[in-house]
């Protein structure tokens, strides 16, 4: 006899077989011991937790008569008559199975429908179950909506599928809801224990721990890599064969990187990833792993006593406690958010252990490198300094005459500077605010701004006898558009030196501003401003043209709004009280 598959030797053949769908069987059963019966269920969830199972169980419980013919509706299905035998080998005629991904078309459901009209050949009821039925076309759904409504009374709907929210809202009102539960972990490993016991299989507590969390929430996945680990370790489950199979890192390499983070060793870090490398482990599986273990340490940080697990003695609960208190709880927060993007980020990267390298040194890298750890149990309160009056400041200098008079501000500590500004004080103690005077100029004098725009080097400006004439001459003749590209800037770079009459002489640095067409089109500008008849351009050192001129200019503007910020009085006070620097190069010239 060929192998049944441990998946399908240990499905549940009634309701009290069925693990971690308590929600499920207690509404299911009480409705049928009290005879209220739905004409469409629904049941929804992930894959593997037991939608099918339970579709059968229920179409079983509807035809069930008893081990001695005479049975009628039960909770409880005998498993030995007909009935119940038939729809466990799949060959009941009255219960109908439609594969809704691969018979998804408006022909495979009327097909289905045209068999509602007869009644049942051998059961009670006729049971249609479509799985996946959120892959039937719109035009499928519309088909079978009337007879979903209004069905003969012999006649049941069970509709299975993972993603409800495509099923249309006009199926979802005809239909009787339940929602399959992923299962939690400790419920699996509870079920694989008592089926390696009845098979006899030996087999070590910390594997099946291992097998519970790479099925995420499937019991049909759970017990399928249970066939898998029986297969690799030879009839046994060894916590190591299980581990090498699933490819998941040792813990010991998940506590080694995060103690490592929580010391802020980035070598021991890369060591260990290294190491992952070399043992061939899975890079998802270590971060998420580590979210596993970073959950439990938050909630070892809030809650130390729901931290522990029930039942069986945690072997993990005692380093967990370690690293939660060597880890500040933000940092645990922060590492486990970056963890959990982490994994998405391994499919990007084309060497996944670099990614993991690189998310875990992440933490680093937001990590304050002279900041002190937080301790998680703050300490006893010190006791509250006396406060001390403000000592009174020294009489202000006589100010001389001209200078700005002092300003009065207010006495305040750094601490009490909020970027939310506090509630409006009372007149009380608006009253009782102490004010003093603090001269505004206390920081060094800068420049004033035609001092500090003069202060050019020699030979990059040097005004000349026609070169302010010069200068409102071009910016006209841009601003009027009659020069323009090469042009423009023969104009802007170049030096009146002399004016002959009708004839000008000009001198460029650039011999590429030199070129004909440029000093045509210049000529032409000008006589049509009523000016030269004729230039001649040379190369040469420029002194004073109109681009030196509007640099000197543009300079003059950005001293002049340096200094109205510098000596701005809000400005000065929060540079005097708080060490406020003014970025250079911040401030610009809207």
């Amino acid at each position: 006899m060929s192998y049944l598959v441990l998946a399908r030797k240990y499905r549940p053949r009634n309701f009290s077989e069925m693990v971690g769908q308590e929600h499920v069987v207690r509404a299911l059963t009480n409705a049928l011991t009290q005879q209220r019966l739905h004409h469409a269920y629904l049941f929804t969830g992930t894959r593997g937790i037991g939608k099918t199972t339970v579709s059968r169980i229920l179409a079983k419980s509807l035809n069930c008569i008893g081990a001695d013919g005479q049975g009628g509706i039960t909770a409880t299905p005998c498993g030995v008559c007909p009935a119940c035998t038939a729809i466990d080998a799949g060959r009941f005629p009255d219960y109908v199975e439609l594969d809704a991904a691969s018979n998804r078309g408006v022909d495979e459901v009327q097909g289905l429908l045209e068999q509602a009209v007869y009644k049942p050949v051998q059961g009670r009821f006729k049971v249609f179950m479509i799985d996946e039925v959120h892959m039937l076309t719109n035009t499928a759904f519309n088909a079978m909506l009337k007879t979903l409504e209004e069905p003969p009374e012999y006649l049941k709907f069970v509709l299975a599928t993972t993603d409800p929210q495509k099923v249309p809202v006009t199926v979802l009102s005809r239909c009787l809801q339940f929602n399959l539960r992923p299962m939690a972990p400790e419920t699996i490993q509870e079920h694989l224990v008592q089926v390696l016991q009845a098979e006899s299989i030996p087999a070590e507590a910390q594997a099946l721990r291992l097998i519970a969390r790479a099925a995420r929430g499937s019991m049909r996945d759970a017990l399928s890599l249970t066939d898998q680990a029986i297969a690799f370790g030879s009839g046994s489950l060894q916590e190591a064969a299980v581990r090498q199979m699933l490819g998941s890192a040792d813990r010991a390499h998940v506590f080694a990187l995060i103690d490592a983070l929580a010391r802020g060793d980035g070598a021991a870090v890369v060591r260990t990833s290294d190491e992952l490398r070399v043992q061939g482990l899975s890079a998802a599986s270590t971060l998420q792993d580590m979210v596993a273990v970073l959950q439990r340490m938050a909630v070892q940080q809030v809650a130390p006593d729901a931290a522990r697990p029930a039942g069986d003695a945690d072997p993990d609960g005692a380093e967990i406690a370690r690293l939660a208190q060597a880890m500040p709880a933000d940092e645990v927060q922060l590492l486990y958010s970056i963890c959990l993007h982490g994994v998405d980020e391994l499919g990007l990267a084309p060497d996944e252990y670099a990614a993991l390298t690189m998310v875990l040194l992440r933490l680093l890298a937001f990590q304050p490198a002279d900041a002190e750890k937080k301790k998680l149990t703050p300490p006893e309160a010190p006791a509250l300094a006396p406060v001390e009056e403000a000592p009174v400041p020294p009489a202000p200098r006589q100010a001389p005459a001209g200078a700005p008079a002092p300003l009065r501000l207010p006495v305040r500590s750094a601490e009490n500077f909020k970027e939310k500004q506090a509630p409006a004080p009372t007149s009380q103690a608006r009253g009782a605010t102490e004010t003093i005077e603090i001269p505004v100029h206390e920081l060094p004098q800068q420049p004033e701004p035609e001092a500090a725009a003069l202060a050019v080097p020699s030979g990059r400006y040097r005004g000349t006898q026609d070169g302010a004439f010069w200068h409102e001459l071009v910016q006209q003749m841009v601003a009027q558009q009659r020069i323009s590209a090469l042009t423009r800037e023969l104009a802007l770079q170049s030096e009146l030196l002399a004016r002959d009459g009708d004839h000008w002489h000009l001198r460029v640095e650039s011999a590429s501003l030199n070129q004909p067409v440029a000093r045509e089109r210049l000529c032409a500008a000008l006589q049509e401003a009523g000016q030269a008849r004729e230039i001649s351009v040379e190369v040469g050192p420029v002194a004073d043209s109109p681009a030196r001129r509007n640099a000197q200019i543009a300079a003059e503007q950005q001293a002049r709004a340096e200094a109205i910020v510098r000596n701005d009085p809000q400005v000065q006070q929060l540079m005097r009280d708080f060490g406020a620097k003014i970025v250079p190069g911040s401030i610009r010239l809207a």
